[in-house]
């Protein structure tokens, strides 16, 4: 469990851990079986942004800015990097081995620009109707951990990795089917169905996941989600 946590908390957040001994299945498993609870100090940072943004009286939408800012910060911009490349790869060719070199290059084209703008656009004018003293700030919050439920559909053990080497390849094929459902379900049926789509079409497209490909689920998930809940 502590090899687990540590890699959880490592790679989902900016906080300090120590090193990980080793990253076998098991380990991969509780890591991203873990991934909601290792960020809730973001979910917190979330939260307390929000307040303070209202209590303050402060313009919701620049509020709702700064805490994806924050939140953007606080997990190192890693899955934004993510959600950039896969973009890039996936409308970089239809050649599986020429997207993932496009992917690696870890330069953003014009695909990765404008899905990093219009899933960051969403979070933020979604994020907005959350800024308050109360219950909705705490729920905004609550949701940032429920979006790393992402992984656990990405990680499922129907889905393959790209390649054969890789932060995708140690962690996909070690989530339960009944697990990554679940996973689904809690991240309300449009979260779910954003974050399984994605999925689909990035094995289609490269022959599995890869890294990159968790960055960008967790980030489509968070926006989806955000926004299902906003409406409701």
């Amino acid at each position: 469990m502590g090899e687990s946590w540590r890699l959880a908390v490592g790679t989902l957040t900016a906080l300090p851990v120590g090193a990980v001994g080793g990253v076998d299945r098991r380990t991969a498993r509780g890591a991203m079986l873990l991934a909601p609870l290792a960020v809730l100090p973001l979910g917190l940072l979330v939260t307390l942004v929000l307040v303070a943004g209202s209590a303050t009286g402060l313009p919701p939408l620049a509020v709702a800015f700064v805490a994806v800012g924050a939140l953007a910060m606080g997990s190192r911009a890693l899955h934004w990097d993510g959600l950039s490349d896969t973009a890039d790869g996936l409308t970089a060719s239809y050649d599986p081995a020429r997207s993932l070199e496009v992917m690696r290059s870890g330069t953003s084209g014009p695909a990765g620009v404008v899905a990093t703008v219009v899933v960051l656009g969403i979070q933020v004018a979604a994020l907005s109707s959350y800024v308050e003293v109360g219950w909705r700030a705490i729920l905004a919050g609550a949701l940032v951990c429920l979006s790393r439920c992402a992984l656990w559909i990405v990680c499922c053990t129907r889905v393959p990795p790209a390649r054969p080497d890789g932060l995708g390849a140690a962690v996909t094929r070690t989530v339960p089917v009944p697990i990554a459902v679940v996973g689904g379900l809690l991240l309300s049926v449009v979260g779910g169905l954003a974050v399984l789509v994605l999925t689909r079409r990035t094995v289609r497209r490269f022959g599995g996941v890869t890294g990159d490909v968790l960055g960008a689920a967790i980030e489509v998930a968070l926006a989806t989600t955000l926004l299902a809940w906003s409406w409701a």
